[in-house]
């Protein structure tokens, strides 16, 4: 059997024991009573990173439109890819993490009408460049196929902790480069279908969103496991995320408040609920209703009732229409 060159470190030793201590706790996190709200908007995330490390200028906002069926003013391309992109995770369910066939179907699905080529390996040769300088030179087109089959077999049948197989696949799905287009996004989707083996938490707590915080190390990793040829250096930089995630997620509520302060939760006051809106306001002045009652964990008719008492108050205004306007928060002036 085919086996990938990677070693691994004391460091990522240790990694996988808080990993998987961490993972106990954040399953507890998710079976708290906004944890379906935190799915959707963990869906919504994991969709926006993804497509904006490969450079889909659209805001999260745009996206959670386009996902919620509303109409948005963009390049048509960018709004393809969200729409694939919502295809292809929720297949995640029944996508079979150790079949290469299955890897076509999906990659079908992310790449409709953006590739003459989708669900297909490319049949050209593809180098990876930054700016116009050639970092990596991908295998030739006719070993694709082979090469494709020998790592999923060695993901199969291999005796190693899942957590190292995730990390290895990645790093040898962007060294193969099998498509024409869309590697980095299939490559990110396939570590987390993997990483669901060990945990269905992971299909909620995507790659996606830790590789988009950390671009540049990201891809520094990936060169010095090329340059060395052995994957540890991106073993040990990819459980170092997931550990830094799960350790920052378990006691986020969808506000970004800790679970156990009563900021905007299903539990909190006005005055609470009144803070947490005026805070994602100033985040982001063109949210919506719908994204509010999601980040805030109440009803769309609680946001609307607590909305028009903001406006009430003369503490925040909305400037322009419904569709494309935005918010204003209104600083009052001390005398």
């Amino acid at each position: 059997m085919y086996t990938p060159p990677f070693t691994i470190s004391a460091k990522a030793i240790n990694l996988i024991a808080e990993i998987s201590a961490q993972i106990e706790r954040y399953a507890i996190r998710m079976e708290q009573s906004d944890a379906l709200l935190l799915r959707k908007a963990n869906r919504i995330k994991t969709i926006y990173s993804s497509l904006a490390i490969e450079g889909n200028k659209l805001t999260e906002s745009e996206v959670t439109d386009i996902i919620n069926g509303k109409t948005v003013v963009a390049p048509l391309h960018e709004i393809q890819e969200v729409r694939n992109a919502m295809k292809a995770y929720e297949a995640y369910p029944v996508l079979n993490v150790f079949s290469p066939k299955d890897l076509l179907k999906a990659h079908r699905l992310m790449m409709e009408a953006l590739t003459d080529d989708a669900g297909r390996f490319r049949k050209g040769g593809v180098g990876v460049f930054s700016d116009k300088k050639l970092i990596h030179m991908a295998p030739p087109a006719d070993r694709v196929a082979l090469l494709i089959d020998d790592l999923f077999q060695w993901l199969k049948l291999s005796k190693d902790h899942l957590l190292i197989k995730s990390c290895v696949f990645h790093y040898e799905f962007e060294f193969i480069h099998p498509f024409s287009d869309g590697n980095g996004r299939m490559g990110r989707l396939w570590q987390s279908l993997i990483l669901g083996q060990l945990h269905p938490l992971f299909e909620h707590l995507p790659v996606e969103n830790m590789v988009y915080d950390n671009q540049e190390a990201y891809y520094n990793a990936i060169a010095e496991s090329t340059k060395h040829a052995d994957s540890r250096f991106f073993i040990d930089f990819m459980l170092n995320e997931i550990l830094n995630t799960l350790k920052r997620k378990q006691g986020e509520l969808l506000d970004g408040t800790k679970v156990g302060t009563n900021n905007g939760t299903n539990n909190g006051t006005n005055e609470d609920i009144e803070n947490a809106i005026l805070n994602h306001i100033r985040n982001n002045a063109e949210i919506t209703l719908d994204e509010l009652a999601v980040l805030v964990s109440k009803s769309r008719r609680t946001i609307i009732r607590t909305m028009n008492r903001l406006q009430e108050e003369n503490k925040i205004r909305r400037n322009g229409s419904t569709r494309s306007g935005y918010w204003e928060i209104i600083e009052t002036q001390s005398k």
